[in-house]
């Protein structure tokens, strides 16, 4: 009677454990195959056939498909270059250039994932209208009132995240350091 009591708690806590752990690997995400550049992070494979199964399991979970390899690549940003995360109720400045592309888009998102309400309903800029510098780089200030020049609205929420997709790159298929690749950098200004 003893040794069934002390394999079914084996079995439990193991189950446990295991239950545990890929909860955690599902809820952040992708978590192979990493490609990091300053505060920016894409999982080129996520798209594609080679997408470890975590990636697979927290597409499926998550609902939200990812950009084909082929298509583009999406980069995420949660913190600034210092480390701090994104606050809405910061003026947050990204600045820079970024790698070659057909298109990208960069927009707002709360850390779940969903659009961050604000009152102008703006939720992101587009490379087509966005205003930028006589040597082709741009300043973008994401802040919770309204700012000169490319303003994004956090709605002062807490915290954000950033999304830089870019279609029609080279980006992820080719590099392997973030050096070979320039991205904005992201640091935060001032704060309420």
């Amino acid at each position: 009677m003893r040794l069934l009591i002390g394999t079914l708690f084996t079995l439990l806590i193991a189950a446990a454990v295991g239950l545990g752990a890929t909860y955690f690997a599902l809820d952040r995400g992708a978590a192979f195959g990493a490609l990091r550049i300053g505060s920016w992070t894409a999982f080129p494979k996520t798209g594609t056939l080679d997408a470890d199964p975590y990636a697979r399991a927290s597409i499926a979970r998550s609902g939200h498909l990812p950009v084909a390899l082929g298509d583009g690549v999406s980069f995420v940003a949660n913190s600034d270059d210092a480390g701090r995360p994104l606050d809405g109720r910061c003026e947050v400045v990204l600045s820079g250039v970024t790698p070659a592309a057909r298109f990208w888009t960069l927009t707002l998102y709360s850390p779940d994932g969903e659009l961050v309400s604000n009152g102008v309903r703006r939720h992101g800029f587009t490379s087509e209208e966005i205003v930028r510098r006589s040597d082709g780089s741009f300043i973008i200030t994401a802040a919770p009132h309204a700012e000169a020049g490319n303003w994004l609205p956090t709605g002062g929420v807490d915290h954000y995240q950033l999304l830089l997709r870019f279609y029609d790159t080279a980006v992820g298929v080719a590099t392997k350091a973030g050096r070979e690749v320039p991205m904005p950098s992201i640091n935060t200004e001032a704060c309420q």
